[in-house]
């Protein structure tokens, strides 16, 4: 059995960890959660610490539990929010918990006979027929309001500057994450419990609950919240969250996210998000710091990554698509891109809209008289005799070419680049 809690060390994963954790880890076989929170139908990067926390945990001989608070998703957790969140009804809840656990799939080992192998639960199971009464009595008698009233995640929010306070929903948010943990302790003999460092004190609240009802006893670990070298919050773009559902985020989006992050950011996290061995990055860090202009720790990230979440298949097609915007790509393989890819890859390009009618004009009113990409046609004319104009990175040498409708992408784009850098989208419709 590999030593969970140094691996973890070494790729800075630890935050806080309870004292007998690491001795407890290296005795036996330990049933280890994380709490995810079912809000949405994918996960988004933000989620992925505590995912690699359960992957390692595998790795390391040990049985994941993940954890989709469909009781927890309804209430909402103070911690490190300054506001009340949507509350959402069951049958989404269920939706959702579908396709993350598809989504965990590609990290987790859920379906062999392994004695570790992973499961998943939903703590809406054990909550849907408890009754508040019986809540109350059975678990709230244990926890005084002091020690409730003593966490970080309530202090800051019974002080905040907003004044709103706190709803009694919220403040036992952390009894309820605490009677999850006991009821897994004795369903599932779960002894540990894992989380981002917000979580702590709610995390800690199970452990003092499996001591006070069962006389049991429980640890705690939590990750480090990721932060950005340049103090911008992680995996947050102009766009939103990055995630991992490629209908919200296309492969090709997700791969340059990891592709353009700071090389100090690259260092932090090519630990945390990849399962390469500590002598593998060394090795990348070395070579980062002898060609830096050459990314290595990068693109090694954005491959090890990108393979995980979308597999090998999309990841070349990533590699190849970013090749046309950056590199001296084919016809062929832009003709090879999918919509999704395409408006990608192209994000923030000027677009214009045309009828279908206009198919087969000449490039020059095209491009000078139907759209403003040339103040004039004698600009165009000039361009395409400099050979300096591309269709569908095809050269056009000819002033009097026109525009068919075989140039079509997906059936309805043309791309015009005008010099080396400036791109252009038509839209046939």
């Amino acid at each position: 059995m590999k030593n969970f809690v140094k691996e973890l060390e070494w790729r800075g994963m630890i935050h806080d960890i309870m004292p007998g954790t690491e001795e407890l880890l290296m005795k036996e076989q330990v049933s280890a959660y994380v709490g995810i929170d079912p809000t949405a139908d994918s996960l988004h990067i933000g989620h992925l610490v505590g995912v690699m926390m359960l992957k390692h945990l595998q790795n390391c001989g040990h049985r994941p539990v993940a954890l989709v608070g469909g009781a927890t998703g309804m209430i909402g957790d103070p911690s490190m929010k300054s506001a009340e969140r949507n509350l959402l009804d069951a049958e989404t809840l269920r939706h959702n918990q579908e396709c993350i656990k598809k989504q965990l799939a590609r990290f987790l080992d859920f379906d062999s006979d392994a004695p570790n192998a992973a499961i998943m639960v939903n703590n809406y199971d054990w909550m849907k027929d408890f009754t508040f009464l019986d809540f109350i009595r059975d678990i709230g008698k244990h926890i005084t309001v002091n020690y409730m009233m003593s966490k970080d995640s309530v202090k800051k929010r019974l002080s905040g500057e907003e004044r709103e306070g706190m709803s009694f929903t919220e403040f036992s948010y952390q009894l309820v994450q605490g009677y999850d943990f006991m009821f897994l302790y004795e369903h599932e003999n779960c002894k540990l419990q894992m989380g981002g460092s917000d979580q702590w004190g709610n995390i800690t609240t199970g452990t003092e609950l499996i001591r006070r009802k069962l006389g049991g006893e429980a640890f705690a670990m939590t990750c480090p919240l990721i932060t950005k070298a340049d103090g911008g919050k992680f995996g947050k773009t102009e766009k939103g969250n990055v995630w991992l559902d490629a209908a919200r985020t296309s492969p090709y989006t997700f791969y340059q996210f990891w592709l353009n992050v700071s090389d100090e950011d690259a260092k932090k996290y090519i630990k945390i998000f990849t399962m390469l061995d500590q002598e593998q990055i060394a090795a990348l860090v070395a070579e980062q710091e002898q060609a830096p202009h050459l990314r290595p720790l990068q693109k090694a990230l954005a491959r090890e990554i990108t393979v995980m979440v979308h597999g090998q298949q999309e990841y070349d097609k990533a590699v190849e698509a970013s090749g046309v915007l950056f590199g001296n790509s084919t016809s062929q393989v832009l003709h090879n891109l999918d919509e999704q890819t395409f408006l990608s890859v192209f994000d923030g390009v000027p677009q214009y809209n045309l009828d279908k009618a206009k198919l087969g004009s000449p490039v020059l009113d095209m491009l000078a008289v139907d759209t403003d990409v040339f103040p004039s046609k004698g600009e165009c004319r000039k361009m395409i005799q400099g050979g300096g104009l591309s269709v569908n990175k095809e050269k056009v040498t000819d002033i009097n070419a026109t525009m068919p409708a075989d140039l079509l992408l997906n059936g309805k784009y043309i791309l015009v680049q005008k010099g080396k850098k400036n791109y252009y989208i038509l839209k046939f419709e």
